[in-house]
């Protein structure tokens, strides 16, 4: 399983929300940067790079934070927030991401998405996949949709998509634990995707549960910057 440490960012510094909220921020560290170098002086070797000011703004903001990274770490980076348009997921593979991550845009357009999966190919698009009580969430994860979290994978399965980061936006940020119930589901209805998980993962029990499950990876953010899962535990499941 990928362990996969995530870097959120707001003004160009490292910070984390609970539930999404932007009035629920907690700021960690000036320098994202270091941050990344950090993770790979453990072994890391992912990162999962979040542009929350992209999101708002509907368009990539940080990208200079990305393409120093990436020109300063040989982590493979996959980055989202803000990303509507194929320019600006153009601008994030010139800027250093190795993938993307389509977010809200892949509920609301499909078809601008499955256009992305057959022009950069499955292994550059993830799908985000973000859910509250098994329904998906949109709308900055302020309202639920009527189709179900294991509806959408399968139809991004079908049309290409092969990875997905699952995010319970009920545990995210929260320190309480991932939602191994809805995951367990997924991986038994749907053995084809590969999943990565999201919110809730505060122990390295957590991780040895969802590494049970057969999970692809677990995005680890706020356990790492509140210490309740230190890198050199996190440099044992590389």
């Amino acid at each position: 399983m990928d362990i996969i440490p995530a870097i959120d960012l707001i003004g160009g510094q490292c910070v984390r929300l609970t539930e999404g909220d932007f009035a629920q921020q907690t700021t960690y560290d000036s320098d994202p940067l270091a941050v990344a170098q950090r993770f790979e002086q453990h072994g890391l070797r992912r990162l999962h790079l979040v542009d929350l000011d992209g999101a708002r703004a509907k368009r990539p903001v940080n990208l200079p934070v990305l393409e120093r990274i990436a020109r300063h770490t040989s982590l493979v980076i996959d980055f989202g927030g803000g990303l509507q348009q194929e320019q600006a997921v153009r601008q994030a593979f010139d800027a250093g991401a190795a993938q993307i991550t389509a977010g809200s845009i892949a509920v609301r357009e499909p078809a601008t998405v499955q256009h992305w999966l057959q022009t950069f190919g499955p292994e550059r698009i993830i799908v985000g996949a973000d859910f509250r009580d098994q329904r998906i969430a949109i709308n900055a994860w302020a309202e639920q949709s009527e189709r179900t979290v294991q509806e959408f994978v399968a139809e991004y399965l079908a049309a290409g998509a092969r990875t997905f980061v699952c995010t319970d936006v009920s545990k995210d940020g929260k320190l309480q634990g991932p939602a191994l119930g809805p995951y367990q589901a997924l991986r038994a209805a749907l053995p084809a995707a590969q999943l990565v998980a999201s919110g809730g993962v505060t122990t390295v029990a957590d991780l040895e549960a969802l590494a049970a499950l057969g999970m692809h990876g677990a995005i680890v953010g706020k356990a790492i910057y509140e210490g309740t899962i230190s890198l050199p535990e996190l440099a044992r499941f590389v």
